[in-house]
């Protein structure tokens, strides 16, 4: 079967360090090519650069999206109006209400999507919530504490330094605890965005997890952490160095052959954002 080919939108350090590998060196996915608001910057990226995105959508089945979660959200309803196929970056949108529009375009046009929640691609993962359904898991815990926003680092971009660790760490950690423990319901947050924020979550079932998150630490800083617990068991994710982003391209390449139907679709990333916006209407700015 012929490569799935994608368009790029974004060409920043993440589309460099994973975004372009992954869809370039195949066999699922093919790079067709890169739009950026800095032509220059995509002319890195070892595919044709294309200076209006229109063309760039014209010469791709699918797009993929690498760019701050405002512009992901304008320029992901444009792609979907224009048939695409969607790989959408977490957090979906920068709010509730532009994840809310991009998703019903996305659903009007009736074109596929897929949520770069990364670590859900991993084997190690996916084992790890395979042993969290077989225990009665009741509970869990979880912590992100990084140095991101600190010094000159990649990701210290501009919505993070604005938003935080919530917006960009927690679609991840919430995902899983939510793969983990049953759909969150409520949250309860507290601490301030740019510093240190806990979440209580609120699972269906009854079962309930707190999560600490950080992203301006110094130091010696542990390893992202989650653990569940249960009535017959625990479960822990271990710490991996292997690269999911394989399996990312493998299953959106059958997410547009097949026309849809991945569980980590636009609508899950709408979801997401709204427990985070309630969650981040309890914070400290």
């Amino acid at each position: 079967m012929e490569p799935v080919a994608v368009g790029l939108v974004g060409a920043g350090p993440w589309a460099e360090m994973a975004h372009a590998p992954m869809l370039a060196r195949g066999p699922h996915t093919r790079l067709a090519g890169v739009w950026a608001r800095r032509p220059e910057w995509a002319a890195r990226l070892g595919a044709p650069v294309f200076i209006r995105i229109e063309e760039l959508f014209d010469a791709c089945e699918a797009v993929a999206f690498c760019v701050p979660p405002a512009v992901q959200a304008e320029l992901g309803i444009r792609a979907a109006r224009a048939g695409k196929a969607l790989l959408l970056e977490k957090p979906l949108a920068d709010s509730v209400e532009n994840a809310r529009r991009l998703a019903d375009a996305i659903a009007e046009a009736g074109v596929a999507s897929q949520m770069v929640l990364t670590m859900r691609y991993a084997k190690q993962t996916r084992a790890f919530l395979a042993r969290c359904a077989e225990i009665g898991a009741f509970g869990g815990h979880a912590a992100n504490i990084s140095s991101v926003l600190l010094g000159d680092h990649p990701f210290a971009t501009p919505w993070r330094l604005a938003r935080g660790a919530l917006l960009d760490v927690g679609p991840h950690v919430i995902d899983l605890l939510d793969a983990a423990l049953g759909r969150v319901t409520g949250v309860r947050a507290h601490g301030n965005p740019l510093g240190w924020t806990g979440l209580l979550l609120e699972h269906e079932g009854g079962a309930a997890s707190e999560v600490s998150l950080c992203m301006a630490a110094t130091g010696d800083l542990p390893p992202a952490t989650i653990a569940v617990y249960g009535r017959s068991g625990n479960a822990v994710l271990p710490a991996f160095d292997d690269d999911p982003l394989d399996n990312v391209a493998a299953e959106f390449a059958g997410t547009v052959r097949d026309g849809g139907g991945h569980p980590l679709d636009a609508a899950h990333g709408l979801r997401l954002q709204r427990i985070i916006a309630e969650a981040e209407a309890q914070l400290t700015p």
